[in-house]
């Protein structure tokens, strides 16, 4: 549990492109949450409530109605979700999401959806410390039952997923009252 733990904060705090690890450490001592998809976050809202204002995130918050996980990430929690922005979806081969979001496709949808979430709150610093103590390496156990290792590539987290599939942290440590959110460049599958 400590080395998912380790590998999820690992994963959150160190890939934002541009933003190095000390400014994500700094912009998590602020009282205020970073916009994601032109939206303020609100740490007093929920994941689901967050995300709907999130104009990166129309295509997650579409999947996430479809297969019924509205109600789940409204609890309590606590939540880490890796949430893909709509450009990531847009990488999927044509047709993809189309199909995956058919009433006949949700155990599909809800498992690949689930794979991007890790039980506990597991901000930047954590996943930076997983990875460090696993050197180099965090291996993070989704809801889904799968793994998800992250890593460092300079100063970016990237996580890959069980098919080998990478993506990058963007935005890291978007707190949320029932957990809290990364946003990520790529969707990652399980097996």
């Amino acid at each position: 549990m400590k080395s998912i733990i380790a590998l999820i904060v690992l994963t959150l705090g160190v890939g934002f492109g541009s933003t190095t690890v000390s400014a994500q450490m700094k912009a998590d001592k602020k009282s205020d949450n970073p916009m994601v998809g032109g939206a303020a976050m609100y740490k007093e809202k929920n994941i689901v409530e967050n995300a709907v204002n999130s104009a990166d995130h129309t295509t997650l918050v579409a999947a996430v109605k479809a297969a019924g996980l509205v109600e789940t990430l409204s609890s309590k929690g606590p939540f880490t979700v890796f949430a893909p922005v709509n450009s990531a979806f847009e990488k999927l081969p044509a047709g993809t999401v189309e199909t995956l979001l058919k009433p006949e496709n949700k155990g599909t949808l809800t498992k690949i959806l689930t794979y991007h979430v890790v039980a506990g709150k597991f901000m930047a610093k954590d996943v930076l410390g997983a990875i460090k103590k696993g050197n180099g390496k965090a291996e993070l156990t989704t809801v889904a039952g799968g793994k998800l290792t992250a890593s460092l590539e300079g100063s970016s987290v990237i996580l890959t997923d069980e098919k080998g599939g990478r993506s990058t942290v963007t935005i890291a440590d978007v707190k949320q009252s029932n957990g809290v959110i990364h946003v990520i460049d790529s969707v990652v599958l399980p097996n």
